[in-house]
């Protein structure tokens, strides 16, 4: 990994901000949303959120493994379905399924992110991971879901697709390939597809990148590099670290100015262990640059337009 060209590499250190005895397994996919954290309890089957005060609260159980998180610009929640790749909204009247991508997704979805336009990006990681006999094979996809429902891949051969950022004028999405060690870029198409792709920054094969968040100066913040969380730019450089005392799985940049960087950590991502053992955190730690002015929920004319035009009598 390139060293920062300015220096040595500035170091901080993130406090807990959620603690072991909050009873958390593996928490990921958190977005900043209404003054508070909203994450997935992935084994505990969950949404929840945490306040800056680290108190914690079940938003909604879910009768399924979720997989890729969506937070409407309504305050909406669309979940995917991991095992089952479905696509559900849900709101007080309950669950309502707006995409089946079982023929289009493999295996198992990852992550999800919101475009300006109404539409989704959804990844599938592409083989069986929990089966060590099976060999890891670069067999992800991303899949778009339009506004007005159509599903189709439109990225394909990635090295289980993980988290994903789509930068403020809505051009390029960037998606962290986990066993590639990479982040790779697309530029995005007015239809949603994908065109171009190009790799963004490729790490060394001890890092493997997880969930990502942008800042405003479009760095990107990436997890899976063990007990920190690290400061990248296009290119490989590296200028800055938040250490942790737990490998940080997942991150997110939020508070009330958008310099609060959030860590989803825990001592394991071993589903096996997860699902017995309660060791996640939320740790926490002031950074310089705030977060993009792209968040994890989108609040511009198009998602309102879709919103209205599909969800307008469930909300």
């Amino acid at each position: 990994m390139p060293a920062p060209a300015g220096g040595p590499l500035k170091s901080t250190s993130a406090k807990t901000l959620v603690d072991v005895q909050s009873g958390l397994k593996f928490a990921r996919s958190p977005r900043w949303f209404g003054q508070k954290l909203l994450f997935l309890d992935i084994h505990d089957r969950c949404i929840k959120s945490a306040d800056l005060n680290g108190t914690v609260q079940t938003v909604r159980a879910l009768p399924y493994l979720p997989g890729g998180f969506v937070v409407l610009a309504d305050g909406g929640l669309i979940v995917g379905d991991a095992w089952h790749r479905k696509i559900v909204r849900w709101n007080t009247a309950g669950p309502q399924q707006i995409a089946d991508l079982s023929d289009v997704a493999g295996f198992c979805l990852s992550d999800g992110i919101l475009d300006s336009r109404g539409g989704m990006y959804f990844g599938d990681v592409g083989f069986d991971f929990l089966d060590p006999l099976v060999d890891p094979v670069p067999n992800g996809v991303i899949v778009h879901i339009s506004a007005d429902g159509k599903s189709s891949v439109v990225g394909q051969d990635l090295f289980f697709p993980n988290g994903m950022i789509i930068t403020p004028d809505n051009s390029t999405l960037i998606v962290a390939e986990t066993l590639g060690h990479r982040l790779t870029a697309f530029e995005i198409e007015n239809d949603g597809s994908l065109k171009n792709r190009r790799v963004w920054a490729q790490f060394q094969d001890d890092v493997k990148p997880d969930g990502i968040c942008l800042d405003r100066e479009g760095a990107i913040w990436v997890a899976g590099t063990g007990p920190r969380a690290l400061r990248v730019r296009e290119g490989g450089e590296i200028d800055q670290q938040v250490t942790t005392n737990r490998p940080v799985f997942a991150t997110a940049l939020g508070g009330p100015d958008r310099r609060h960087l959030f860590l989803c950590a825990s001592d394991s991502d071993d589903p096996v262990i997860t699902r017995r053992v309660a060791s996640a955190t939320i740790d926490i730690a002031e950074v310089e640059t705030p977060g993009s002015a792209f968040p994890h929920c989108w609040t511009a004319t198009g998602s309102r337009k879709y919103i209205a035009r599909h969800y307008s009598e469930q909300v």
